[in-house]
């Protein structure tokens, strides 16, 4: 593994930190609806970012190091979609007005970059004191896989969860966003908003994500810098994305179980890798090119058969947006 000079951590964190201060003065400085072309920019404008920054790694560092970033990006780029899933349906059950719900995503976003940069180092420091990490990493990802198939069909719980439960026992909530604070006073009581929940809700449900994506992209490759590098410019283009894709999003059916597949293969390269290195060399060794082409081709079938799908059967929605049968019939038996 290529020794990274702290320069190069330096430049990467400090250009991270100016995007995403740029990032605020856009979101909080002036709030406002995203519209498609202004989505489609920046969108373009992050990805373009992320791939020069792979260019630069390929050159800089080295092939094998660019390929790692790249299949590491991508990786983080697929379940960051799935993680837009969630932040749409809290948006939608909390009811946040359009002009504030950049300023949601962004605050998603720095929740996330902050917790993965805390798991990233807690990962690192795992994998060089224990050997056993990539066997534990990959079982996690095998468990996380069969969970997503599982509960494909479900909408996630987000709305009461324990942290929004405890803060309402704390203060009472108003029905009011007051112009986008997070906290405010009525009738002479100090009260939180509807936009502080929201807040709490993503920094919760950031964690769980962070879970995932961590051991994932470990297996994509041992260097700290790739890791956090191919974390960070996935999330810094999310606001913008969000509101590109947003009326995509449902269509996406089978996206559950095209991460899962993803996943699972993931947490079987670990597990691989922890038998080549501890147990014996017979066990064969995955390369990161053919990882990357695994990746590229599962999340491509995943999305041409998605469309598909939803152009046959355009009652169907992605991520239990609509109720499942199983919810229906367990609704009509109740009645």
């Amino acid at each position: 593994m290529v020794e990274i000079p702290m320069w190069a951590w330096w430049a990467t964190i400090g250009l991270i930190l100016a995007l995403f201060v740029f990032d605020l003065v856009v979101a909080v400085g002036r709030p406002h609806a995203v519209g498609i072309k202004e989505a489609s920019f920046w969108s373009a404008f992050y990805v373009g970012l992320a791939l020069l920054f792979g260019a630069a790694v390929w050159l800089l560092i080295g092939g094998d190091a660019g390929t790692e970033y790249l299949a590491g990006w991508v990786v983080e780029k697929s379940l960051s979609v799935d993680n837009l899933f969630v932040f749409l349906i809290i948006m939608s059950r909390f009811q946040v007005p359009a002009e504030y719900q950049e300023r949601v995503l962004l605050f998603g976003i720095a929740a996330a970059l902050v917790l993965r940069a805390i798991f990233i180092a807690v990962g690192a420091a795992a994998i060089s004191l224990f050997s056993f990490t990539f066997l534990i990493f990959g079982l996690v990802l095998l468990w996380t896989a069969v969970q997503l198939v599982r509960h494909r069909g479900d909408e996630p719980e987000v709305g009461e969860n324990w942290l929004v439960r405890r803060a309402r026992k704390i203060m009472p909530v108003s029905t009011d966003f007051h112009g986008g604070r997070l906290l405010a006073h009525e009738d002479g009581k100090r009260v939180m908003t509807p936009l502080l929940l929201v807040f709490l809700t993503i920094g919760s449900t950031d964690l769980l994500f962070a879970l995932d994506s961590i051991p994932a992209v470990f297996g994509v490759t041992q260097s700290a810098f790739i890791v956090f590098a191919a974390n960070a410019f996935a999330l810094l283009g999310l606001r913008s994305l969000f509101f590109l894709i947003e009326g995509l999003l449902t269509k996406l059916v089978y996206l559950s179980i095209g991460l899962s597949v993803v996943l699972a293969f993931i947490g079987v390269k670990l597990i691989l890798a922890f038998l080549h290195e501890d147990v014996t060399e017979a066990v064969p060794h995955i390369p990161t090119p053919v990882s990357l082409a695994v990746i590229l081709g599962v999340l491509a079938i995943t999305a041409v058969a998605s469309l598909l799908r939803v152009r046959s059967h355009p009652e169907e929605k992605a991520h239990g947006r609509c109720k499942s049968k199983r919810k229906e019939e367990a609704e009509a038996s109740a009645s």
